[in-house]
Order: structure tokens, then C-alpha cells, then sequence
């Protein structure tokens, strides 16, 4: 039976849409929101207020794209949480309402699970059970990953997520926001000669707090001592800044595979663009002698297609949702 879906993203500042047919991406688009960079972050009611505005020209670019006809939907997808309550707000009305009018189910997704789930979007889908390091603008998670519908967290951030500590260091440094790919961009010209205190934490869990303390002490003892410092050594600064973050992910990650016993590793999330991190996770799984899975550059950021693949793997298995189905910011994984 072939099984189409459309999928809906709208967690935090970016709506997209996406057309499955059978697992494989028909179309998957995205319309980021520019309205938050004079901010220096994202503004929940502005973002809540654009999603109002983009949902329906994404939907129909989506299906538009896919060559498919809302009547030939078999089911819809959307993003429970977690996230903004008004941005999930918008995804979750649509959702219900086009699947009450078209009378085909609804499927809720995991926001974080489903960016693990980008692993199963294109060939190849990833040995089981692997390890994942999740790393967004608001969460840092090791998954181990057993199967599409069976995961669990093993290491967790207990304050800050590294998305945050790259965006917040990147305002310390006056980059815009947001400054993750603008620190990215300058590391590469730098070397990092910086040194900054790295957080001691048991097991397998995450700080970043403590990291952006650091920094920012660090900053204002050296700009005390030459007011252009960032200025003269931006470069050397974003290295370093960026070394030390992702030092910190790959020895909670390489602890965890050797602890669980598990040497195939992967990244999702918006951090997995860092380019950084992508060569010291190949490094990470050449040293364990396993597989690595890195996301295409599409799939790490919020997008819809991993909303629908996670939706993919849950219509087979019967998980469907109501329609008093209400959007959870604080969804338990």
C-alpha cells in the first residue's frame, strides 16, 4: 500500500512543509524568519505571528513541488513539541484542521526525535543501535538509538545547550545573530590559541555555563588590557571558542560509545552543520573503527521531511493522534 504524507514543522522560528511518498522526500521547504536577527534571538510573538503568515504558501509550494493534490494525502504530520508554545500553536491548528477536512489521520512528532530520524531519510540508514549527539539551539542530548521507534537519552545538558553557548559567545564577540555559522565561518581563518575553563561534569551529561562565564571573564580582562582585542583577534577567538565546544561533544560522545560499547556514531541538529564538528566526529569514528552518519546540510537545521519520516515509521506501527491532540512545549522524549 503506498502511503503519502504531508508534514508540518513549526517549533520555533522557521515553518516548512514536506511531501513523503513511501518514505522518499517529494519536496521539503523551508521559510526562515530574518524578522529575529535585530533582536539578537528569537521573539516567541513574532515568531508565532510569521508562522501565521508563511503556513499556508509553504504547505501549498510543498504539495505544489511534490506534484501531489491535498485529496491524495493519506496522512498529516506535525510537530507536538517541544518548542514555542505559539509557533507549535499554528503548526498544530493547521495540522488538525486540514486532516478533519480531508478526514485522513494525524500523526504527532517528536521534535528531537525526529531530528535523529533524519538518519532514516536517505540511504545509508545507520546500523542499529548507534549512538547520536544531538546538538540544537536549545538542546544537547546522547541518544542511543535502537530502532526508529525505540531511543533513550543517555546523556543530557543540565543547564545550557552548545547552540546557545555558540550564539552567546557570538554576541560577546558582536556577531549577529544567529552566530553559530558566522563563528563557523571565521574559525576556519583562525587558529585557536585561546585557552577557556571547560566544564567537569559526571558521566555522560552537559554545561555550557560555566564555558560562557569563562568567556566572557576572559573577554573583558583582555579588553581592559587593549580595547580592540576582539577586533585584532576575532578570528583566533571564534577558533577557539569553537574548539573548546566541540572538545567538549566529542569526549562525552567518544566516553559514551566505549561505555555502552557501541561504535557507530552520528550528529543531528543545527549544530551538526558546524563544520567543525562534522570533521571531529569522522575523526571520532575512524578512531572507534565504526560508522559514521552525518546528515545532508538540509536535514540538520528545523526542516519537515525528518518530521514526516519520523511520522513515516510511526503510521506503520498504528501511532496516530485526535483531534483534541494539543502542542506540548515541554514534550517528555
Amino acid at each position: 500500500m503506498s502511503l503519502t504524507l504531508l508534514a508540518i514543522e513549526s517549533s520555533c522560528d522557521d515553518t516548512s512543509a514536506a511531501v513523503l511518498k513511501d518514505g522518499k522526500v517529494l519536496s521539503n521547504i523551508v521559510s526562515s524568519q530574518k524578522i529575529h536577527e535585530e533582536y539578537g534571538g528569537v521573539v516567541p510573538e513574532l515568531a508565532s505571528r510569521e508562522h501565521q503568515a508563511n503556513i499556508i504558501p509553504v504547505v501549498t509550494k510543498a504539495l505544489k513541488l511534490a506534484g501531489v493534490d491535498k485529496a491524495e494525502i493519506d496522512g498529516i504530520a506535525f510537530t507536538k513539541g517541544p518548542g514555542l508554545l505559539g509557533s507549535l500553536l499554528v503548526g498544530v491548528t493547521f495540522a488538525k484542521s486540514l486532516a478533519l477536512a480531508l478526514d485522513i489521520p494525524l500523526i504527532e512528532v517528536h521534535h528531537m526525535k525526529a531530528h535523529v530520524m533524519a538518519h532514516y531519510i536517505d540511504d545509508p540508514v545507520p546500523n542499529e543501535p548507534f549512538l547520536c549527539l544531538t546538538v540544537s539551539g536549545g538542546h544537547t542530548q546522547i541518544v542511543k538509538v535502537n530502532s526508529p521507534t525505540e531511543m533513550r537519552i543517555i546523556g543530557n545538558t543540565i543547564d545550557d545547550a552548545a547552540g546557545e553557548a555558540f550564539d552567546k559567545a557570538g554576541k560577546m564577540l558582536g556577531l549577529d545573530y544567529p552566530a553559530g555559522p558566522l563563528i563557523d565561518k571565521y574559525a576556519k581563518e583562525g587558529e585557536a590559541k585561546f585557552h577557556f575553563n571547560k566544564p567537569k561534569i559526571k558521566d555522560l551529561d552537559f554545561s555550557f555555563s560555566g564555558l560562557k562565564t569563562s568567556i566572557l571573564y576572559s573577554l573583558k580582562k583582555w579588553k581592559t588590557e587593549d580595547p580592540d582585542f576582539i577586533e585584532k583577534n576575532r578570528n583566533d577567538l571564534c577558533a577557539s571558542i569553537q574548539s573548546t565546544i566541540i572538545e567538549i561533544l566529542i569526549d562525552k560522545l567518544e566516553s559514551a560509545a566505549r561505555q555502552e560499547n557501541i561504535k557507530d556514531i552520528a550528529i543531528a541538529g543545527g549544530v551538526s552543520a558546524n563544520s567543525g564538528l562534522r570533521q571531529a566526529v569522522s575523526l571520532l569514528g575512524e578512531k572507534l573503527n565504526g560508522q559514521v552518519y552525518i546528515p545532508q546540510f538540509q536535514y540538520c537545521t528545523d526542516n519537515a521531511a525528518m518530521i514526516g519520516i519520523s511520522a513515516h515509521y510511526q503510521f506503520d506501527e498504528g501511532v496516530y493522534a485526535d483531534q483534541s491532540v494539543k502542542p506540548d512545549p515541554r514534550m517528555v522524549f
